[in-house]
């Protein structure tokens, strides 16, 4: 197993750990599935009425995909399938109220998770940034989800700087990606506060105000993710070039925090 799900039925609260601390997390195409698996379980769980999504350790939340996975694509250059697209709890048609807890790094493909989440509380010495672009790659999804939750500056910035920056915890406060910082050893507890609260309201009024508050933001959602398949076929560089990007990442400068 990939995951550590845990439930507390006193407090109706379900943590979530992406459980690959020697991959930083990273998500492979067993990780993709249990996350799948996972929402749609609690989708049916009457115990469960809020969760805390973490990654294992502290150096990184999630860091996307799992660089050594390989993932099957159609021979039609019309279709391109994305091991991603089902990760988050919304796509799984999860409604309860997810809370994500960033510890260290948040990139790449992480997005899809953190998009998917209510609200995000911090670790102080977490970081974000996309590197799709460093590497040849089209960030489309990813930035679509981020440029929901940030000032569009800050979205592109991030979006188009690849691994030269890294988008600090302070910072993503100020621009509020994240709604609150916690210390590293009290970040899952500020998780839980949190959690505990909204599972100790009426389930029926939280999950109606989850409707509400994505409704807001759904169509917008659904007509840029439309676009993304094409451009990424149109805009990545072939898989052999992107791996001559990232065997050449070691020689690049530091990247710098903002």
């Amino acid at each position: 197993m990939t995951l550590k799900v845990e439930r507390d039925k006193a407090t109706g609260v379900a943590v979530v750990t992406l459980d690959r601390e020697h991959r930083h997390n990273a998500v492979d195409l067993a990780t993709a599935a249990e996350l799948g698996e996972v929402w749609r379980e609690l989708r049916f769980a009457e115990d469960v009425r809020a969760v805390v999504l973490t990654g294992a350790g502290t150096a990184a939340f999630c860091t996307g995909i799992d660089r050594g996975v390989e993932v099957p694509q159609p021979a039609s250059p019309y279709s391109a399938d994305d091991p991603l697209i089902a990760i988050g709890p919304k796509s799984c048609d999860l409604w309860k109220p997810v809370i994500a807890a960033v510890n260290g790094m948040a990139c790449g493909g992480a997005f899809y998770l953190l998009g998917e989440a209510e609200f995000l509380i911090a670790s102080e010495t977490a970081t974000f940034f996309d590197p799709h672009t460093t590497y040849g790659m089209v960030s489309a999804y990813e930035a679509v989800y981020m440029a929901q939750r940030m000032p569009f500056g800050e979205a592109a910035r991030m979006s188009l700087m690849g691994t030269a920056e890294r988008l600090s915890a302070h910072r993503a406060y100020e621009i509020g990606l994240v709604s609150e910082l916690a210390g590293p050893d009290v970040l899952l507890p500020a998780a839980l506060r949190a959690a505990q609260t909204l599972a100790g309201f009426p389930t029926e009024a939280v999950q109606g105000t989850v409707r509400a508050l994505w409704s807001a933001k759904q169509a917008a959602l659904h007509q840029a993710l439309a676009q993304a398949p094409a451009l990424i076929a149109l805009g990545n560089l072939p898989p052999q070039r992107q791996a001559e990007l990232f065997t050449n990442r070691r020689t690049a400068p530091p990247p710098r925090l903002r």
